[in-house]
């Protein structure tokens, strides 16, 4: 989702992330953090400081997260340009570790200090041995994962490009798939049992869907990764609190003729929906966010209107993630309708072409944070600028969980302040 650039060290580093900004009367951008406060001793370049966890504000009291979705092994070989049919090439560097959308990032929520239960399922073969491992080291709860004694566990060959900073990928699905069956009543329920949030990435939907019925009758928020359109995704987002979209998602799924009216769309025809985000890559992430505004006037304002607005207000030359947000208005988009809400525009670290080293997992790790920032109750205007701050530091290594920062690290520092 991101890049990611060298910051510079101890007190000179000091730029306002979010800048007041002014489009009119009834538009202003309030200023509400800056990057200008950072306590403590590091050396960014080896990625030392004397910063510990006693240093940093308690965790979310409330922090156990419950995720369904893919798991799986993946093999990673970074080459040093795509190999063309029939070609014979070398690897650069291979790495084998674990991966799938909800592993990564429940793998990511783990390392910031949520709680993590993952329900998914794998074989009682190697690569399940390992995918198993790498959890329970990083502190994810694998209670709830079904084991199968026959079959295979999912794994995905990922070619990583070093020329164009691409990544091809190759999926064998696990065998046998999962099915509600897999998981008893009394399993589900003790999965559920305490969560703050529940999240599921769009895979093992009819799992998904019964574990995210009975998470709505408890009233425990959940979130979706809206990557593509799949089979029972449209049960599941009615049922969601909040969805973090791929780039093309949301076009896709309302045939609105632009994102910003598709976010509209979304926010009308999911009543639940508190809000919207979509990943653009290197080109930041679009959040539209739902504010009731009843006995209150507002104008309304055509959506694309104001996102190129807010566009102009981004500052390029900030190489750190940033946010912008109009005030609560009416959000119109012709042929579809209004919603009163905030827009958000976050941006991406810019990252030297020589220090971008793996894309593979950022938009898993992007959302990882963002589970973080809704048991820890961030505001949007922090919140995004911290996701894509965890998505870019994962940038920096091969593969989707080897760069993951843990929650002492002092590039995350003035988050936790």
């Amino acid at each position: 989702m991101v890049s990611l650039s060298t910051r510079p060290t101890g007190a000179n580093y000091s730029s306002s992330i979010v800048s007041h900004l002014s489009l009119f009367p009834t538009h202003r951008f309030t200023d509400t953090h800056s990057l200008t406060k950072l306590r403590f001793s590091t050396c960014w370049t080896c990625n030392t400081s004397k910063m510990s966890s006693d240093s940093l504000p308690p965790l979310p009291q409330n922090r156990i997260v419950v995720g369904s979705g893919g798991v799986g092994l993946d093999f990673l070989a970074a080459v040093a340009s795509y190999p063309n049919p029939d070609d014979k090439i070398r690897s650069t560097s291979l790495k084998v570790q674990g991966g799938g959308n909800a592993g990564n990032a429940l793998t990511c929520a783990a390392r910031l200090g949520l709680n993590p239960r993952i329900i998914s399922k794998i074989a009682d073969d190697p690569q399940g041995k390992g995918i198993l491992e790498e959890f329970e080291a990083d502190g994810v709860d694998t209670s709830f994962l079904t084991v199968s004694k026959e079959g295979n566990s999912p794994f995905t060959y990922i070619i990583v490009d070093n020329q164009t900073k691409t990544r091809t990928c190759i999926h064998t699905p696990g065998y046998p798939p999962m099915i509600p069956d897999d998981i008893s009543q009394w399993n589900l329920l003790s999965a559920l049992d305490g969560a703050r949030l529940a999240y599921f990435d769009g895979r093992l939907t009819e799992t998904a869907l019964i574990l995210a019925q009975e998470a709505a009758r408890k009233k425990i928020p959940i979130l979706i990764d809206a990557e593509r359109k799949r089979e029972w995704l449209d049960d599941l987002l009615e049922l969601a609190d909040y969805a973090v979209c791929s780039a093309k998602f949301p076009q896709a799924w309302t045939e609105a003729p632009s994102i910003a009216s598709a976010l509209v769309s979304m926010l009308l025809r999911l009543p639940n929906m508190k809000f919207v985000i979509v990943t653009l890559g290197e080109d930041g992430c679009i959040m539209l966010e739902r504010i009731e505004n009843e006995g209150l006037e507002s104008e309304e304002n055509d959506v694309d209107s104001l996102l190129e607005l807010l566009k102009q207000k981004t500052d390029d030359s900030v190489p750190f993630p940033a946010c912008v947000s109009s005030l609560v208005t009416k959000l119109r988009t012709n042929g579809i309708g209004a919603v009163s809400g905030r827009l958000f525009v976050g941006t991406a670290e810019k990252i030297p072409p020589s220090e971008l080293i793996d894309t593979t997992g950022a938009g898993d790790a992007f959302i990882g944070a963002v589970l973080y920032a809704i048991c820890g109750e961030m505001p949007p205007e922090k919140m995004l600028p911290f996701a894509a701050q965890v998505a870019a530091i994962g940038c920096r290594a091969l593969g989707a969980r080897t760069g993951l920062p843990q929650r002492i690290d002092p590039r995350l520092a003035y988050f936790f302040e």
